[in-house]
């Protein structure tokens, strides 16, 4: 008899668990691929954080900084989702965005997390062409250092 096919148990990109024909509890499965499409589509986090907040709500999501901590330790760059009462973990992808909604910015996955600094503002006087033009090539290589521009 040949070897049953085998099924992956998640989604590649996501790590979104499948459903198999002999699973029981499948609403437990679906509701989880479900909280956590619904948690990144969204592209926000509630905030960046070592170590889980004390009583997150269901739904919550944070993206985990180093040195991670308490349940969160070891998952430095991952993001924490609040599903059931639990943490789940989603391994960024290269190019995944999202908006730390406590910082105010956008943070992309290359490598690591990155967000664009703010240039130094032009102060004026005899050099403004200088400056003005240093302001300007920040504004590039910040923009490109996220991958908006080529």
């Amino acid at each position: 008899m040949p070897d049953p096919f085998p099924f992956p148990t998640v989604t590649a990109t996501l790590g979104l668990p499948l459903l198999v024909p002999w699973q029981a509890q499948k609403e437990f499965f679906l509701n989880e691929a479900l909280s956590i499409l619904d948690a990144v589509y969204a592209h926000g986090i509630d905030g960046s954080l070592p170590a889980p907040p004390a009583n997150a709500p269901d739904g919550a999501s944070y993206r985990v900084t180093a040195p991670a901590t308490d349940a969160w330790q070891g998952r430095a760059d991952q993001l924490a989702l609040r599903i059931g009462e639990a943490w789940h973990f989603v391994v960024p992808r290269e190019g995944m965005s999202v908006f730390d909604r406590s910082a105010g910015q956008l943070l992309v996955f290359r490598t690591t997390w990155q967000s664009a600094a703010a240039p130094v503002a032009p102060t004026g006087g005899s050099v403004v062409d200088a400056e003005a033009r240093a302001a300007i090539t920040q504004v590039l290589q910040a923009l490109q250092a996220l991958g908006i521009l080529a």
